[in-house]
């Protein structure tokens, strides 16, 4: 079987997670092509390319405002006629619901002839400069609780993607893919 990663990462959680797939689906015998999603459409051609030989695509996202980047929608646009799995990675949650959610709106960007396999999430770290405007905000706004708990989900979204998370998206892709 021939497989194709298609991946958009923009602070390494993603490729981190594309990673451990291709690895997963190369140790079950599988080829697999690896092409980043660059940002402005740059891998767009490439992507789409060896997506179109591919017995199933993967295509990996980080969340950007609870969907993906334009240029994941832009390869996602592409792949009519394509079975498709999504996975993906989020700053925020650690809650199924929520990741639901956003998988449900990143399907919806998928041609009607798409067939959605499956997808599955994992939380990611952030970048210093988020956790630095938390702590502003709460400097301003002392003892709000709903500002304290971004800064809670912030330090716990530091351990992830851990092996935990990797092997559970290797292992639901495996399975969406039969493998």
């Amino acid at each position: 079987m021939q497989y194709a990663i298609l991946y958009n990462s923009a602070s390494g959680n993603t490729q981190q997670v594309a990673e451990a797939l291709e690895q997963a689906l190369a140790n079950e015998g599988a080829e697999v092509t690896f092409v980043k999603i660059a940002h402005g459409g740059a891998a767009d051609a490439l992507a789409v390319s060896n997506a179109a030989t591919a017995d199933a695509v993967l295509v990996g996202f980080w969340c950007d405002k609870g969907s993906c980047t334009q240029d994941v929608t832009d390869v996602l646009a592409q792949l009519g006629s394509k079975r498709v799995f999504l996975f993906g990675t989020a700053g925020f949650g650690g809650a199924p619901e929520y990741f639901d959610r956003i998988l449900t709106g990143v399907r919806e960007k998928l041609p009607q002839d798409a067939e959605y396999l499956g997808g599955a999430m994992c939380q990611g770290k952030m970048g210093a400069g988020i956790r630095h405007r938390y702590e502003g905000m709460l400097a301003e706004h002392p003892g709000d609780e709903r500002i304290q708990a971004m800064i809670d989900n912030f330090d716990a979204a530091l351990a992830h993607p851990n092996d935990d998370d990797l092997s559970r998206i290797a292992d639901a892709a495996k399975a969406a893919l039969g493998l």
